[in-house]
């Protein structure tokens, strides 16, 4: 894994929950009759998109032995689902537990079976509010992405350039297609021009592949650019893939597209990287320590001797202490067992 995008996978999922927690604490803020003004001149939800563009160039770029390989696509898969499913079913299953035993704790849940169901199949599904989310809502990002492994699968049977070609060209037809007619669920959800998303960072690898490194200075421009045009479009009437993509593309471009540094060097780096492992685990259980902490303050009366901001600090400390232990005692521990019980003897752990 490039250090740089280790440092990235962090920044990502710690804007995440930072969004999350600033939510939160105006909420927390108004029960006690207070305000708060959170620092919403930044979109700290750009941090999905981020975390697109990476999945795109990780993908990529971590499969180079696969394309063309008999069964890759399988291979592939099964890699993938070790990854994604073990972590998010379980925490999907207990928020499921929680909405059932204590259903007052949630917000309103739509627990029919098929679409619990759905939820657990990665199956984008509209709820009765309108929305397309799963019961576990931070789970519609991971339909993007089960949905985006599923296409690069069935490229992974030709070489590299033909796959990648071909990758990028369903992409971009399926979000002309799902702009030109009005399609039923989960098919207007797969055609969102989010997807592009996945698509430039496809086409950064491929870059990074054909040996393009950029100056150090070069590279602290993309960054500077990026962070200036996320600002830019914060506010704009802009599609998302443009608002908060291409941005999303120039951050990683900045960490990718340099001389490769896969051991960090400073305590910082190494810090850095340690979070990018976690980064999935901090994107998946930050919620739940968000809900904890606030039912702890409200009810200990702590709201008014830490703050909101104190609250905010209090919340990402638990979310970063609970995602490295989730991490190194649930989550490498279950990737690892599915892997071997799923092809034992032939999957080598990337």
């Amino acid at each position: 894994m490039l250090l740089y995008i280790q440092v990235l996978r962090a920044c990502a999922a710690l804007a995440i929950a930072i969004h999350h927690a600033q939510f939160d604490a105006g909420a927390i803020a108004a029960r006690l009759g207070g305000q708060f003004q959170p620092l919403d001149r930044i979109p700290w939800a750009a941090g999905v998109d981020v975390f697109f563009v990476i999945s795109g160039f990780i993908i990529v770029y971590s499969s180079q032995k696969l394309f063309g390989s008999p069964g890759a696509g399988r291979v592939f898969l099964v890699r993938r689902l070790g990854r994604v499913v073990p972590l998010y079913w379980t925490v999907t299953s207990l928020y499921l537990a929680v909405a059932l035993a204590l259903p007052g704790i949630l917000n309103s849940e739509v627990l029919e079976p098929g679409f619990i169901l759905a939820s657990y199949l990665f199956i984008p599904l509209e709820r009765p509010d309108g929305a397309v989310q799963p019961l576990y809502t931070l789970g519609w990002t991971l339909n993007y992405e089960m949905y985006f492994y599923v296409l690069f699968a069935l490229t992974l049977a030709w070489p590299k350039r033909t796959s990648i070609g071909m990758l990028i060209g369903v992409l971009l037809a399926a979000t002309v297609v799902g702009g030109v007619v009005s399609l039923p669920q989960p098919l207007d959800f797969w055609t969102s021009p989010i997807i592009l998303e996945f698509a430039f960072g496809v086409a950064l690898a491929h870059l990074k592949d054909q040996g393009l490194v950029l100056p150090r200075g070069v590279r602290a421009a993309f960054a500077i650019g990026g962070l200036a045009l996320l600002l830019a479009g914060a506010n704009a009437s802009l599609p998302r893939p443009v608002a908060y993509g291409v941005p999303a593309a120039f951050f990683v471009a900045a960490a990718a597209l340099g001389a490769e540094r896969v051991r960090p060097e400073t305590w910082l780096g190494r810090i850095g990287n340690a979070l990018g492992d976690a980064s999935y685990a901090l994107y998946l259980v930050h919620p739940f320590v968000i809900r904890a902490s606030r039912e702890i303050v409200l009810r200990t009366g702590l709201g008014p001797v830490i703050g909101t901001w104190g609250y905010v600090a209090l919340v990402l400390a638990g979310a970063v202490l609970a995602s490295l232990l989730v991490f190194r005692w649930y989550e490498r521990p279950m990737t690892q067992w599915f892997r071997r019980r799923s092809e034992p003897g032939r999957l080598k752990l990337a």
